[in-house]
């Protein structure tokens, strides 16, 4: 990273502007298992979390869902990557401060979601049983 690059202002992005990546970033922290993962690691920070143990924190999870969820979440540097010199070699994850930053918001949502849960599928089945009648044209 160049001098100019470290002291440059930062630039706040504009999630309306189709060419902003605020949109791409939304789109990778706002999966369920970046909100998993995230949490699994805020729980044991400052500590590491060994991969497989990743794995069985988060039930439904793939191997390979969590693979990428985690490299995408190590190149934005919200979480940092050690692996241990040993057969096989062991993996361990930890958030950063910035990961640890975004646990904070997604802990919000997640309560928000837990909380208002029973309210949203209410209204899923109002609507699911509102559809094909007569004068329910969509959005």
């Amino acid at each position: 990273m160049t001098s100019q690059a470290k002291d440059a202002p930062a630039v706040r992005g504009d999630l309306f502007d189709p060419a902003c990546p605020t949109r791409r970033l939304l789109d990778r922290i706002g999966t369920k298992w970046t909100s998993m993962a995230v949490k699994v690691l805020a729980e044991a920070a400052p500590d590491e979390v060994r991969f497989a143990e990743l794995l069985r924190r988060m039930p439904g999870v793939s191997h390979k869902m969590l693979s990428v969820t985690l490299r995408s979440l190590v190149r934005d540097g919200l979480v940092a990557r050690r692996v241990e010199p040993s057969v096989p070699p062991g993996v361990h994850y930890r958030l950063t401060p910035l990961g640890l930053s975004l646990d904070t918001v997604l802990a919000a949502v997640r309560d928000w979601a837990e909380e208002h849960m029973a309210e949203v599928d209410r209204a899923n089945e109002l609507s699911q049983g509102q559809e094909g009648r007569p004068g329910s044209a969509g959005v």
